[in-house]
C-alpha cells in the first residue's frame, strides 16, 4: 500500500514539475517575441507537413513588415471581422462567448423547429458570425498549438493568451498576428496576401480591399476561399465594412 501510495506522489509531483517546466519554456517563447519575429509557426509547419504527407511540395509566400507598414484600414477590418473589443479586453471576450453559446442555442432550437417542434418566437439568426476567441486566442495557437480540440489544448491555449497578454503590447500581438496568419495555400501575413490579391503592398489597402482579406480570415482555404465561394465572402466583406469605422486601434 505505501509502495502505491509512494507511486502516486511521484506521478503527481511529476505532472506538476513538467507543467512547470512547460510553462517556463512557453514564457520564455513569448518573452523572446518581444524583440524577435518568429521564423515559424505550429501552423505553418502543419502545413509542411500536410503539403508532404501527400507528395507535395511546400508552398511558403511571406513577407514580414512592421505595423506601421500595413494600412490601418487592415488593422480595422482584422479588428472588425475578428475581436471587435481587442482593445479593451485582457486576452478572453467574455461577452463575445456568451454571444457564440446563444447563438449555438438559437441554431438548435431552429433544428428542432425544423423538424416538427414550434419556435416561431425565435429571432433571426445573424448572417454574419464571430467565433468567440479572440486575437491574442487565435495568435497563441497559431504560434504553438495543435488544430486538435481537447480540454488540454484549451488549457495550453488560455495559457499562452495570458503569457501574450502581461508579456507584449496590444499593437505587437496585433503585428505579429497580421504577419502569420493564414490567407489561402501557402500564404501567410498581410504583405504576401495583398500582393497575391491586389498586387499591391499592405501599406497601400483601401478599405473595401482590406475588408476583403478580413473576410477570408475565418476558413481561407475552403469555406471563405474568394474562389470556392465569392458571394460568401462578399457578404462577410460588407458586414465588416460596415463596422470598420467603429473600431479602435491600439
Amino acid at each position: 500500500m505505501r509502495r502505491i501510495f509512494r507511486w502516486l506522489v511521484l506521478g503527481v509531483l511529476g505532472v506538476v514539475v513538467g507543467v512547470i517546466a512547460y510553462e517556463g519554456i512557453t514564457l520564455l517563447r513569448v518573452y523572446w517575441l518581444r524583440t524577435s519575429n518568429p521564423s515559424s509557426t505550429s501552423l505553418i509547419d502543419a502545413r509542411v507537413r500536410e503539403a508532404r504527407n501527400k507528395g507535395q511540395q511546400p508552398r511558403r509566400e511571406q513577407v514580414w513588415v512592421p505595423l506601421e507598414k500595413i494600412s490601418p484600414n487592415l488593422q480595422r477590418a482584422v479588428i472588425a471581422g475578428e475581436d471587435t473589443n481587442f482593445v479593451t479586453h485582457r486576452g478572453f471576450d467574455y461577452e463575445a462567448i456568451q454571444k457564440v453559446y446563444e447563438q449555438a442555442q438559437r441554431e438548435a432550437a431552429r433544428e428542432a423547429k425544423r423538424e416538427g417542434e414550434n419556435d416561431d418566437w425565435l429571432p433571426n439568426l445573424p448572417e454574419f458570425k464571430r467565433g468567440g476567441s479572440t486575437i491574442s486566442q487565435q495568435l497563441a495557437k497559431n504560434l504553438y498549438l495543435s488544430s486538435h480540440r481537447s480540454f488540454v489544448r484549451k488549457g495550453q491555449e488560455a495559457m499562452v493568451t495570458i503569457m501574450l497578454e502581461r508579456v507584449l503590447t496590444k499593437r505587437r500581438i496585433l503585428e505579429i498576428y497580421l504577419n502569420v496568419i493564414e490567407w489561402g495555400d501557402g500564404i501567410y501575413g498581410a504583405e504576401a496576401a495583398s500582393i497575391r490579391y491586389f498586387r499591391k503592398p499592405a501599406s497601400a489597402l483601401n478599405a473595401s480591399e482590406a475588408a476583403y482579406l478580413s473576410a477570408m480570415i475565418p476558413n481561407p482555404r475552403t469555406v471563405f476561399n474568394p474562389q470556392v465561394n465569392p458571394r460568401r465572402v462578399a457578404r462577410r466583406q460588407r458586414i465588416i465594412l460596415r463596422g470598420m469605422p467603429y473600431v479602435k486601434l491600439p
